[in-house]
């Protein structure tokens, strides 16, 4: 059986911010739209779902991220994850120039959880609190 990852799909605070830094970091919005009725419901499995979506695709057309706002019922705040939690753990994404991406990232408020890593002279990365606590990694390989 064939099989394709379509997206992540990340619940925000807020869309318009995280769309913002996905933006700026380079992916590009392919569409939004509100999402509810018993469609939503039956396929997300919560009564009452409406929410507000975009879709979003690195720039090599490979990856997307659906991020998604909720306006009922109330999105429920959590601690942001640790590294080590089980359970979805992080998005990841290759960059040319960490430096640059790092520059971005910091023009949203969201710096590196300790520092940028060499790991073997492969790669520098680094993992970062995006919006809404979103745990990412960047990765440039050298």
């Amino acid at each position: 059986m064939p099989i394709k990852l379509e997206n992540v799909g990340i619940a925000v605070r807020d869309l318009e911010e995280a769309i913002a830094f996905f933006t700026d970091l380079g992916l590009t919005v392919l569409g939004r739209d509100t999402v509810s009725g018993e469609w939503a419901d039956t396929a997300v499995g919560l009564d009452g779902n409406h929410a507000k979506i975009a879709v979003l695709q690195t720039p090599d057309g490979n990856g997307q991220l659906e991020l998604f706002e909720y306006l009922h019922p109330d999105a429920i705040e959590t601690n942001p994850t640790l590294p080590n939690e089980i359970g979805m753990h992080r998005v990841a994404f290759s960059v040319d120039d960490i430096d640059h991406a790092l520059e971005i990232a910091a023009k949203h408020g969201c710096h590196p959880l300790r520092g940028v890593a060499n790991y073997q002279d492969v790669y520098k990365l680094t993992y970062l609190r995006g919006p809404s606590g979103i745990l990412v990694m960047l990765a440039q390989k050298l």
